[in-house]
């Protein structure tokens, strides 16, 4: 493996487990400022929504510029962020910090992905691209668990305490390991917007909004939900992260080996099971060993997307691939804050803390629905292109 692809990834664990920790943090951040649990969730919104301002904004500032020191920009808003977050007085404050956070995330996602990319040939893409994203997957194992303990024993300020250092290590590794790119290397910003006319880069943007969405419907309220509906003390809540965490783990690297050998039907299959999986969900979240192994499941089949999804646009967008896998990343965290908002709205309603799963399997659908009408565009454009056989005469 790369030395750059290692950088890459310590900079993602840092970034995922500020993203996720806030998941098994909830309780204690609402207690702490006063504010239900809906509204606590709405930090994972005002974060997403971060991300999908910042990712095509922050992109495309960077667009003459190195995209090593890109990556050391956005890494220092990181850090910032999540500064402000400890120090944060009110939870206006909180969500303020998250904001700034997230701002970096989409940028650092998509010019790290094509960065991973351009290291290794190109049938071992969505592989490189899977390495890059262990990182936020290794997040949920360790980092995400560690975090949330940390975060029950001594207070959510010092979750975030502990993520302003993993800032500052992996700031440390893209200096240290991460080789110069000259800007010279891709297309300009005029050329990387101009596939945004392309109808095939919106559906792949639509299906990883979908997919995600599916996602964050459920997982957002995941603490809620074991302790409430399964039973689990609040301190089983870190070693059930540790399970969703190890299925995204598995489930991160077969979906990076299954793109490289078939993309779309390995997208068919993975979002067909993730439906799968949420309606099972509602179910098995009333028993204790049925509902942990469903949530490693459930990691598994929602993070088996990832390296497809972001292979997918990147392959629609051939030749200008910064702009387009960072709106990529930006797709992924606006299926998040809409996931979050639409599974709240059923806790909210009296539905129960399981409903969200019932949101999270139709946006999955939905999404398998968008990926089955772009394999048939792909389909009647290979028809349509195919010159028909010369007939021959005796």
């Amino acid at each position: 493996m790369p030395a750059a692809l290692l950088a890459l990834a310590i900079g993602a664990f840092g970034i995922g487990t500020t993203e996720f920790v806030i998941m098994g943090l909830l309780p204690e951040v609402a207690g702490g400022f006063g504010v239900s649990i809906p509204s606590a969730g709405l930090l994972i919104s005002g974060y997403a929504l971060g991300v999908v301002v910042g990712a095509p904004l922050l992109t495309a500032i960077g667009s003459k510029i190195s995209r090593k020191t890109v990556l050391i920009s956005l890494m220092a808003v990181f850090i910032t962020g999540n500064l402000i977050s400890a120090l944060a007085p009110s939870y206006g404050v909180l969500m303020t910090g998250r904001i700034v956070a997230a701002l970096s995330h989409g940028a650092f996602f998509g010019v790290g992905a094509v960065v991973a990319a351009s290291l290794v040939p190109k049938a071992k893409q969505a592989s490189a691209i899977a390495l890059m994203f262990t990182g936020l997957t290794v997040a949920n194992v360790f980092g995400v668990p560690g975090g949330t303990a940390l975060g029950q024993q001594f207070g959510w300020r010092s979750t975030f305490w502990a993520v302003t250092v993993l800032g500052v290590i992996g700031l440390l590794g893209i200096v240290f390991l991460v080789p110069r790119q000259d800007t010279a290397e891709g297309p300009g910003l005029r050329s990387e917007l101009a596939v945004f006319r392309n109808l095939q880069v919106w559906l792949a943007l639509a299906m990883t909004a979908l997919g995600f969405a599916g996602v964050f419907a459920s997982f957002t309220y995941i603490a809620p939900m074991m302790t409430e509906v399964a039973g689990f003390s609040s301190g089983a809540v870190t070693w059930l992260l540790v399970l969703f965490g190890g299925g995204l783990v598995v489930g991160n690297l077969l979906g990076g080996k299954a793109a490289d050998r078939s993309l779309m039907p390995s997208l068919y299959a993975i979002l067909a099971l993730l439906a799968a999986v949420l309606v099972a969900f509602v179910f098995t979240a009333h028993g204790q060993v049925s509902s942990a192994v469903t949530i490693a499941l459930f990691g598994a089949a929602g993070f088996a997307t990832v390296a497809p999804l972001q292979k997918r646009v990147m392959d629609k967008a051939a030749g200008a691939p910064a702009l387009a896998s960072a709106a990529n990343i930006a797709a992924f965290n606006l299926g998040n804050a809409v996931g979050a908002y639409f599974g709240g709205l059923t806790i909210e309603h009296g539905l129960g803390y399981t409903a969200p799963n019932w949101v999270g399997a139709a946006l999955a659908a939905s999404g398998l629905a968008v990926a089955l009408t772009s394999g048939l565009l792909d389909r009647r454009r290979r028809v349509a292109v195919t010159p028909e056989p010369a007939l021959t005469t005796v």
